[in-house]
């Protein structure tokens, strides 16, 4: 696979709708030819102690921030018919699909793949399959996990690698 788009989100709290940011990645003929990031003003807008304590946003990072329609506007720009590409989609096209539904917009039905499904199988023996565990098996050094962009350029790495 040589075109896609790797992306990752971080919430706010335990509803997938809550976005707080977005990094996307972009690869084309298998390079890197764009990125993308934003902080978005989450909906419900407040932040669960676990969630600031993974990635370190909180209200001060978003209160004035764009809301998810700004965003998905400038984002689905780059994304144009492209597959997206996820270390556990089924995290990120939750947040994805909910935050269409909470902003009542309609969803395009993205095809997904994900890069943690195909590295159990490629690296069966690893201790575990986490983003920066399967980073480092692929040959990527992940310095800023948790960074929305730092996680879908790791994505993208790890796609290029195993997909």
């Amino acid at each position: 696979m040589t075109d896609f788009a790797a992306i990752d989100f971080e919430t706010a709290n335990r509803e997938p709708s809550s976005v707080c940011s977005v990094g996307i990645v972009v690869v084309r003929d298998g390079e890197v030819a764009d990125s993308f990031y934003s902080l978005i003003r989450p909906e419900p807008n407040y932040y669960s102690y676990w969630c600031q304590r993974v990635h370190g946003l909180g209200r001060g990072d978003t209160d004035q921030a764009p809301i998810f329609p700004d965003v998905w506007a400038e984002a689905e720009l780059l994304i144009d018919g492209l597959p997206l590409v996820a270390h556990n989609s089924r995290f990120d096209e939750g947040c994805l699909r909910a935050a269409f539904r909470m902003y009542r917009m309609d969803y395009p039905d993205y095809p997904f793949l994900d890069t943690l499904r195909a590295a159990r199988r490629r690296f069966p023996l690893l201790p575990n399959h986490q983003l920066q565990t399967v980073a480092e098996a692929c040959g990527f050094c992940l310095e800023r996990h948790h960074h929305a962009l730092a996680d879908a350029e790791a994505c993208a790495w790890i796609a290029r690698q195993i997909l």
